[in-house]
């Protein structure tokens, strides 16, 4: 399947290591392969300027829509200045959006978690909008939604989150990445959606060190004879960091925890809560998030950017407490890296994930004994680990790769564009 159409990318950023921006990146390699354009609508991007409309007031965290946020989610009313400023930016928002079109003539629109998290209200308003305007196609590929994340509980945008966190347009076909969410969707909007699980590249060359990564441990600071714990997700309480802060010196303590992202849009108390934790039981933490990147780099300093793949490689391990995840790209990735896992079996790993077969060390709400025992078993053991990295690497191939993605895309473009 070949075509000369394109399709417009929307979302309040595509750059750094996120996961919608991650997952982002896949999306693109695979229709481009089928010879789709390309075009990105953003806040922040690190695609080619050529091929992106960049508009400050679409990221979240730009400083009118940071204020906008702090009244529509503290209580549960806002003030009519805000509702106000609401219709403002979604007016200034709407006509970007029409300029974007324009200029880049896309056939389809994808938006990328905009219309599922209201991480920015007037954006996901004027992109229904403008969907229901022009009757453009649209895919709305939801990684998480506003009900599972607990800071958007207490509302006083409840008419904004129905009018566009989903919208239900007719032109409008919604993607899910796991069956819970499938679930729910259906449930609370009557929305039918089609599942699209998180992919990686297995088909890709084997990732092996080389030697731009040889500095790595010295320039972040790890000793030679440390156990590197790889922690690679942001820096949120719903990860439970501190669990894994908790095992590391339950099982060595001759460790160091390497956390590879940033705080992002949840603020830092969580961070400096996680140093004091680290500090009172002696275990070394490294917030390493101004070294590692999804591609390398070089600091305004001169430093070295190190990849998250070098630090994939360079692990001897990694800890993925999650209280709850969408899917679980660092799952993926891990499996992808052939790295061993100590992890909690959260709902959807339980559900969608795990009854494929993968092995990993899993415990619930809690570090027990066991998952203390086997953790060091697969330090001291590089058999155990080649048997768990290798079994999981061969069952990520057969579900979750870019040949799974081409697949399911191919139906849904079908579906969205009838060719």
């Amino acid at each position: 399947m070949k075509t000369s159409q394109s399709v417009g990318f929307i979302s309040t950023r595509f750059a750094g290591t996120d996961g919608v921006s991650l997952e982002t990146s896949k999306w693109v390699k695979v229709l481009s392969s089928l010879g789709y354009g390309c075009f990105f609508f953003t806040g922040e991007s690190e695609w080619p300027e050529k091929s992106t409309y960049i508009l400050p007031q679409a990221h979240f965290n730009h400083p009118e829509i940071k204020n906008l946020n702090h009244d529509l989610f503290d209580d549960f009313q806002r003030e009519k200045r805000t509702s106000a400023e609401v219709y403002r930016l979604k007016k200034k928002i709407k006509e970007h959006l029409h300029k974007f079109i324009e200029q880049f003539s896309p056939d389809l629109l994808i938006a990328e978690n905009i219309l599922s998290i209201p991480m920015n209200v007037p954006l996901g308003l004027a992109l229904t909008e403008v969907i229901a305007e022009l009757d453009i196609p649209t895919i709305a590929h939801h990684h998480d939604f506003y009900w599972e994340r607990g800071r958007y509980a207490i509302s006083g945008a409840e008419d904004y989150l129905r009018a566009a966190f989903p919208p239900t347009l007719r032109q409008i076909r919604h993607v899910v990445i796991n069956s819970f969410a499938q679930q729910q969707l259906a449930l609370r909007t009557g929305l039918i959606s089609t599942l699209i699980p998180n992919v990686m590249d297995f088909d890709d060359s084997k990732p092996v060190k080389d030697a731009y990564s040889q500095d790595m441990r010295f320039d972040l600071g790890i000793q030679p004879d440390e156990h590197l714990l790889l922690q690679p997700t942001r820096v949120v309480p719903r990860k439970r960091i501190e669990l894994s802060i908790e095992l590391a010196r339950r099982v060595d303590r001759n460790c160091v925890i390497l956390i590879s992202h940033e705080s992002g849009d949840e603020g830092r108390n969580y961070a400096q809560y996680l140093q004091e934790y680290a500090d009172m039981l002696g275990v070394h933490v490294i917030f390493a998030a101004d070294r590692l990147n999804y591609l390398r780099g070089i600091t305004p300093s001169g430093e070295k950017i190190y990849s998250l793949e070098d630090a994939y490689l360079a692990a001897d391990l990694v800890t993925y407490p999650s209280r709850v995840e969408g899917f679980g790209n660092a799952f993926l990735e891990t499996v992808l890296y052939r790295k061993p896992i100590v992890m909690s079996t959260y709902e959807i790993f339980k559900t969608d994930i795990q009854p494929k077969g993968f092995k990993v060390i899993g415990f619930g709400d809690y570090i027990d004994n066991e998952c203390v025992a086997a953790t060091q078993d697969m330090l001291h053991n590089p058999h155990l680990a080649a048997e768990m990295t290798e079994n999981n690497y061969s069952i990520g191939q057969r579900y979750y790769s870019f040949n799974t993605l081409e697949y399911l895309l191919i139906s849904l473009l079908h579906d969205c564009l009838g060719k």
